[in-house]
């Protein structure tokens, strides 16, 4: 993955990456003014919260960092959370003071959401880890905003049911709803947006208010859950979340398959999903992410471009389906096809998929990502793929690729030497140039990770000036002094 020979190559002026008015700026909060917690407001969270109100440097900087390569000042203050009556008590006060709050679930963001552009209070709910209610009759469950996907299917496992949206890291399900994560199911389960029923919320006003029911549909109104679902804590702090549930499925079975080019494996994709097979997962892995994670994980996979698929279903209904992507993927020069039947060889396959991103950052130590998303229609995205592959490679960048490629999703990492501002610049003209590609493609500039601080510009050109205007009028009308994880998704001046 890491290779010695070529220098990376400077910016050079190109049609491709020529500047655009949506380039992301190197550094997206620089015009912001912070905004420090005044010294009535510390001391009224400390009489409140006690040691669960900290001022500590090393707290405070473990709370001022996600997984962007973007780094910020720390926030002035953290408030660990219990209960949804703890976080009204913090934006009452934030609300009285004008101060801003940024929610804080497992940190596992990747677009810089979690960093505290303006100083303030970071609000973490990871201790608000119930499930209050399970109702397996109705295929729902009402839980605290900082279980996480890991602890919840622990729970339901005996009771023979499944949360499936799975986003690779062990994140909060607040959290996954506040960003309207997808991950490795969507493909056949939906996202986030398609499994939140309702929500409790904490407004910036430090009211509570509930949207949607246990019901499946609803005509009642303006529907409050998909506007907070996907709103990266800007609009209020997601206290409960309702989620739909499933069975587990009868027969389960997973498989690899290697192939001599990306581009073969994505056409099989494609044809996988043009056919109609209900598959449930669908990740590519490049040959770079497999020999990364071969090392992580002790495995001994073919180092090439593959695909890792998941069928779900009756006994028979997965070999159906197997089979009909086998003579598919063998059409398009896929061999090496292994199966993966019992949980312990399933387990082992998808974890190190998960790992994917921490087992390229050891591939070049001391490094930073700036990892990317884009989503495109399915039938665009060899095309979309191959492109941006051209350009990295071009550039002597390293670099990983992985993708839930059944829904039309892919990430790009570039490596970066956190000393060398120029490969920084590199990877932002190349991240640059595949949203533009995607965009072009009618696709959207992030599938699953969000605007956060660094696709704010992406944003406004995607969606135009008038929804961003509207959706700014939506935040001034909700939150009107700013509070809500300010100088996220776009800028209010």
């Amino acid at each position: 993955m890491v290779r010695p020979a070529r220098p990376v190559e400077q910016p050079q002026e190109s049609p491709m990456n020529a500047p655009h008015a949506f380039d992301a700026p190197q550094d997206p909060w620089a015009t912001l003014t912070r905004r420090p917690v005044p010294a009535a407001m510390r001391e009224a969270l400390k009489a409140r919260f006690g040691s669960r109100c900290s001022e500590a440097l090393a707290l405070r900087e473990q709370h001022g960092r996600d997984e962007s390569p973007l780094d910020v000042d720390p926030p002035d203050v953290v408030v660990f959370a219990e209960s949804k009556e703890d976080i009204a008590a913090v934006l009452a006060l934030a609300h009285v003071y004008q101060v801003p709050v940024i929610p804080y679930g497992a940190g596992t963001s990747l677009e810089g959401h979690l960093l505290a552009v303006q100083g303030g209070v970071s609000l973490d709910v990871s201790r608000m880890n119930r499930i209050l209610e399970i109702h397996a009759d109705d295929l729902t469950v009402t839980v605290q905003a900082g279980v996480t996907r890991h602890q919840l299917n622990a729970e339901l496992r005996h009771l023979g049911l499944f949360f499936p949206i799975d986003p690779g890291a062990d994140a909060s399900l607040g959290g996954m709803a506040a960003t309207r994560a997808s991950g490795t199911n969507a493909v056949r389960y939906g996202t986030m947006r398609e499994n939140v029923l309702g929500l409790t919320v904490v407004t910036a006003q430090g009211d509570l208010i509930r949207t949607g029911t246990r019901a499946r549909k609803s005509s009642a109104g303006y529907d409050l859950t998909r506007l907070y679902v996907g709103s990266e804590g800007t609009l209020g702090v997601i206290a409960e979340v309702t989620l739909r549930l499933y069975p587990l499925p009868e027969a389960v079975s997973a498989a690899v398959c290697s192939f001599p080019s990306i581009d073969a494996a994505v056409r099989t994709t494609i044809a996988i999903i043009q056919m109609g097979v209900p598959i449930a997962r669908c990740e590519l892995l490049d040959a770079h992410a497999v020999r990364a994670v071969n090392r992580h994980d002790r495995l001994s996979l073919p180092e090439s471009p593959m695909l890792l698929m998941e069928f779900h279903g009756s006994p028979a209904g997965v070999q159906e389906q197997a089979t009909t992507v086998q003579e598919l993927a063998r059409e398009l020069g896929g061999t090496d096809f292994e199966w993966a039947t019992t949980p312990e060889d399933r387990t082992r396959l998808w974890t190190a998929r998960h790992h994917a991103y921490l087992s390229a950052l050891q591939m070049r130590p001391g490094c930073r990502c700036v990892t990317t998303d884009t989503c495109v229609p399915i039938s665009r995205l060899a095309e979309s793929i191959q492109a941006s592959v051209d350009e990295v490679e071009a550039s002597g960048l390293p670099y990983f690729i992985v993708g839930h490629v059944g829904d039309g999703n892919f990430h790009m990492g570039y490596l970066i030497d956190p000393a060398q501002p120029a490969e920084r610049a590199v990877a932002e003209r190349l991240s640059a140039q595949m949203v533009a590609r995607a965009l072009k493609l009618e696709g959207t500039c992030t599938g699953e990770h969000g605007i956060g601080l660094h696709k704010q510009a992406f944003l406004l050109e995607e969606a135009g000036a008038g929804a961003v205007s509207q959706m700014q009028a939506l935040k001034r009308a909700l939150d009107p002094h700013n509070i809500m994880n300010p100088g996220k998704i776009f800028a209010l001046d």
